[in-house]
C-alpha cells in the first residue's frame, strides 16, 4: 500500500459545506474506521482540506473519494492526488 496526499479546494460557499457536512464527516470517519483514511482535516485560512489516504493507486483514490457527498454535490472545485512518501514519524509504517 501507498500513502496519498489529496488536497480538496472547495467551489461551494462556507455555508453550503456546513450543510453538508455532516454528511461528509460521516464518509470520513467511515473511511478512518477501514483503515483506508489516516488522517484529514480542513486548512484554517484556506478553503479546502488535506487528506491521506492508503490505497495502491491514484485512481484507487480517486474512485473511493468520487463518493464523498461534497464531491458529489460539485462543493470541490479541485481535487489533487499525489503519492506521498512519509519519512519519519507514525505514517512511515504505513507506506
Amino acid at each position: 500500500m501507498s500513502v496519498f496526499a489529496v488536497t480538496y479546494h472547495y467551489s461551494a460557499e462556507p455555508e453550503q459545506l456546513a450543510g453538508l457536512r455532516p454528511a461528509h464527516r460521516e464518509f470520513t470517519a467511515k473511511l478512518f474506521d477501514e483503515g483506508v483514511l489516516l488522517t484529514s482535516g480542513p486548512f484554517i485560512e484556506y478553503s479546502g482540506a488535506l487528506l491521506l489516504v492508503k490505497a495502491q493507486s491514484v485512481e484507487e483514490v480517486s474512485a473511493i473519494l468520487d463518493n464523498d457527498p461534497f464531491d458529489i454535490a460539485g462543493y470541490i472545485g479541485e481535487r489533487v492526488i499525489l503519492q506521498w512518501n512519509p519519512l519519519y514519524g507514525a505514517l512511515k509504517e504505513q507506506s
